[in-house]
């Protein structure tokens, strides 16, 4: 009785221990179901082949004892004919025995031609069935993995919020206040570039006109070039009060 129980508990722990490789992987499990019946499946054709050996060779034995029953009638008539009623009859005792040995192989071949019909449909249904476990194992598969990868972007849908109020909402606030402060500084530098930038073009264009002059008066006064030449208007002098001529 306690041997019973002892048995029975691990049959239980057993089956637990079998139900959760199954429900890790159910599709392996059933690929390996599906290998172990297709194995199975070819032993029993090995088998058939070998019982329609059987059959063959019963075959071989009714045809032989036909032809050998159909020799002793020609021989028992020929015996006949000629009159010889004593080898006559020992031929028919012989064809008695022949035909108790056709029936009883018929018999035989009957049966055995009944049995591998019916093994050969059996392995034929049997052999339609793994096809068609084949292709479940297939769809199978494809629906789960696919129900998996819908599982996992229904989990990242509600895993990815980007509130401010979570990790990730946080990070991207801090990345977008960090652009907003590098731009602020481009901007600030690009303004202050432009500071002053009047008074400096006023200042080298007097510079410019300063040299410019500098220049024309040096050539005058080397003689390089004449006021008329340089295009320097002379000073008009002023003249006194204009004497009137006396008529």
């Amino acid at each position: 009785m306690l041997l019973a129980k002892l048995w029975h508990t691990l049959q239980a722990q057993i089956n637990k221990l079998a139900n959760v490789f199954w429900s890790a992987d159910p599709i392996a499990q059933m690929q390996y179901e599906y290998d172990q019946a297709v194995e199975e499946l070819k032993g029993g054709r090995e088998g058939l082949s070998q019982y329609r050996a059987l059959v063959e060779r019963v075959m071989r034995q009714v045809a032989a004892h036909k032809t050998h029953v159909s020799s002793l009638e020609a021989k028992i008539k020929a015996y006949l004919q000629a009159g010889d009623r004593e080898t006559a009859a020992r031929f028919a005792l012989e064809l008695q025995k022949a035909k108790g040995e056709l029936a009883e192989n018929e018999g035989q071949l009957t049966m055995h031609e009944e049995s591998y019909n019916n093994n050969l449909t059996k392995i034929k249904h049997a052999g339609g069935k793994l096809s068609e476990i084949r292709d479940k194992i297939a769809k199978y598969d494809a629906e789960l993995k696919m129900s998996r990868a819908e599982a996992e972007m229904a989990e990242l849908a509600q895993t990815f919020d980007f509130s401010v109020t979570t990790d990730f909402g946080q990070i991207e606030q801090v990345i977008q206040e960090k652009i907003g402060l590098n731009r602020a500084k481009a901007r600030v530098s690009a303004d202050l570039s432009g500071e002053g930038i009047a008074d400096i073009k006023q200042e080298q264009a007097m510079e410019k006109n300063l040299a410019d002059q500098a220049l024309r008066e040096f050539e005058i006064q080397t003689g390089m070039v004449t006021p008329e030449t340089a295009g320097v208007m002379p000073t008009e002098k002023e003249l006194g009060p204009a004497t009137l001529k006396q008529s």
